[in-house]
């Protein structure tokens, strides 16, 4: 006779590939100052700035409102080459491609953006996820599918 198969354990709830999430404290005014100096910690502990994503929820960061004045394709190319840190606004999340960190600057007020941008911004990062703004507009929104 054949051995009865053992019954398949259930699989982790926790996705081990999942980035490390981190919550920097911020006000919206201050998000985006917040999630320049979390760029500015990591490229001085030796992280690539190819490595790095920042996406705002609210105005634009000025590097990118600057480089988007050349035009749509250059800007792009800029993401594409991925030799340098990478700033977008989080409407333009889906066409950013995956980096190992990503800092989200919650830097706007409307909750539903919040709550939208940060599954996105967790499946494009490949190591971390830093979020800087409102502790109870985050944590709102990791409960809500983060």
């Amino acid at each position: 006779m054949g051995q009865v198969p053992a019954p398949a354990r259930p699989k982790p709830t926790e996705n081990p590939s999942a980035p490390q999430i981190q919550l920097i404290p911020a006000p919206v005014a201050g998000a985006l100052d917040a999630a320049e100096e979390a760029v500015d910690l990591l490229l001085e502990s030796g992280r690539a700035p190819g490595d790095i994503l920042v996406l705002t929820t609210g105005e634009q960061h000025p590097w990118a409102a600057h480089e988007l004045s050349f035009g749509e394709a250059a800007y792009w190319a800029q993401h594409d080459a991925g030799d340098d840190v990478f700033f977008a606004d989080v409407s333009a999340a889906d066409r950013a491609g995956s980096r190992p960190v990503v800092v989200v600057a919650v830097n706007g007020d409307a909750d539903p953006t919040v709550a939208r941008t940060l599954p996105v911004a967790r499946d494009r990062a490949g190591a971390l996820l830093i979020v800087c703004g409102d502790p109870q507009t985050i944590n709102s929104a990791l409960g809500a599918g983060v």
